[in-house]
């Protein structure tokens, strides 16, 4: 599918971000440490002892020579003495070791008869003792080269107290740090926006091979921190008074949209499908039959998903299902005990436990003649199905349905396999309603708002002060 420019959601690039700032912090430091590393085990110091050496005449009165060019070319001399192999030999035996680890260096000082003389070795004490013993003989080398000149002190060699070769690598590694920083965040950024999943509404109609039935938009479950903290876990069901106007405006209309629907076309039983768990499918499931008997329709939800049933935690149901599906097909129990009651009017069938062979009582006659009792005694069924990853159990139970819709978590499941499954939901002469795209964050931009405040917040704010 080719991409466009109404693909990116910089909200998902910045989740995906802060979700992978340990990856971030990760590149940083093994970065950081692998130059730290690297640095420690290479770097050798060398230390450096210099001398500052005048070209005289010998017996001149002023002690330098009176043209500037022999001087130079006298100190050109001079520097090849310092660095001959001779000195070196006359060096070692004068310090007692062979093999000393260091360098001699003559330069000479541009347009004057001054030569810098430098000794690096391993040592400071190699270094002073090199400099030392070149300057006591090289007039035994340099004798036998000319003898009407000879050198000046003018600088004495200095004892080197740190190391000549310090590399000062901190500024090094404090870029590397922040380019693998900045180019690990590019690759996350490049990453969610190639992504191929359903990040916008704007975008879903062109990307998704069906009819968006509805979106809901995301509803968060706790208004604050301390309800996070110290209330129990919940679901968002359109029957609590504390949810926003968009939400539950939205599934009531979807409910609406789908019994109009199916009873146009003589239908009872829906199936509520996604391609992956998470997706918010029981509980968009959970809301239309809510909104269905709302609209005094004798409507019956069905847990489907035996391996991962929801419905029991969602309703808050652990203390008062009796006997769940499972135990109905094995004719452990009557229809009528199997059913449990919410307060407005909607009647559930559970399945309160996981089971692993859930494929042998989904493909049972038990189950063909459950639903056809369903059928007989309840205007609507809604049916909530394994997520497709359940294989088997998705094929078998889609036999079950009269028309299906399909949820859609924004930037969750890949597109290819969301039509995928959307076309295996269209054969069998099986009708495929459409999508509906969950949890989907609205635009604060847009947003309806009253004054200065959105009104859905203040309408919540109403409700919650009410009750307490």
């Amino acid at each position: 599918m080719e991409f466009q420019i109404d693909d990116i959601d910089f909200r998902s690039i910045v989740l995906d971000l802060i979700k992978n700032i340990w990856v971030i912090i990760l590149a940083v430091l093994a970065v950081r440490m692998g130059i730290s590393g690297y640095y420690e085990l290479t770097y050798e110091p060398q230390y450096t002892s210099t001398a500052t050496l005048a070209v005289t005449a010998r017996g001149s009165s002023n002690g330098s020579y009176s043209s500037l060019t022999t001087a130079m070319n006298m100190a050109d001399v001079f520097s090849e003495v310092f660095q001959s192999d001779a000195l070196k030999k006359m060096i070692e035996a004068d310090i007692g070791e062979s093999n000393i680890q260091g360098t001699i260096n003559s330069s000479i000082i541009s347009q004057t008869n001054l030569i810098t003389l430098t000794v690096t070795s391993d040592t400071p004490a190699h270094a002073y003792q090199m400099i030392q013993s070149a300057l006591d003989n090289y007039s035994s080398v340099s004798d036998y080269l000319f003898s009407n000149a000879s050198l000046q002190m003018v600088r004495e060699p200095n004892v080197p107290y740190g190391p000549s070769n310090y590399v000062n690598y901190l500024r090094i590694q404090r870029m590397a740090t922040l380019a693998a920083g900045g180019l690990t965040a590019a690759v996350i950024v490049l990453v969610s926006i190639l992504r191929p999943t359903v990040k916008r509404k704007s975008s879903a109609r062109r990307q998704l091979d069906g009819r968006i039935l509805a979106t809901i938009p995301y509803e968060r479950k706790y208004k604050s921190i301390h309800e996070y903290l110290h209330k129990p876990k919940k679901s968002v069901l359109i029957s609590s008074r504390l949810l926003s106007m968009s939400f539950t405006e939205s599934n009531r209309k979807l409910a609406t949209l789908i019994e109009r629907h199916m009873t146009r076309h003589q239908q009872k039983v829906l199936l509520v499908c996604s391609v992956a768990e998470n997706e918010g499918k029981s509980s968009v499931a959970s809301n239309i039959a809510l909104a269905l008997a709302d609209r005094h329709k004798k409507v019956l939800l069905v847990d489907g998903d035996l391996r991962k049933p929801a419905l029991h935690r969602i309703f808050d149901l652990h203390d008062q299902v009796k006997y769940s599906l499972s135990e109905y097909l094995l004719g452990q129990c009557s229809f009528e005990q199997v059913i449990t009651e919410v307060p407005n009017g909607l009647q559930i069938i559970c399945q309160t436990r996981g089971l692993n062979n859930s494929t042998k009582y989904i493909m049972s006659k038990n189950m063909l003649d459950f639903i056809l009792k369903c059928r007989e005694n309840y205007d609507l069924i809604v049916l909530d199905t394994p997520p497709i990853g359940a294989g088997v159990d998705v094929e078998a139970i889609l036999n079950y349905g009269d028309t299906s819709i399909m949820t859609v978590r924004q930037d969750w499941s890949e597109i290819g396999a969301i039509n995928d499954f959307s076309d295996l939901l269209k054969q069998n002469d099986k009708e495929f309603m459409g999508f509906v795209l969950n949890a989907f964050h609205e635009n604060i931009l847009i947003e309806k708002s009253y004054g200065q405040y959105p009104y859905q917040n203040y309408q919540s704010r109403s409700v919650r002060k009410a009750e307490e």
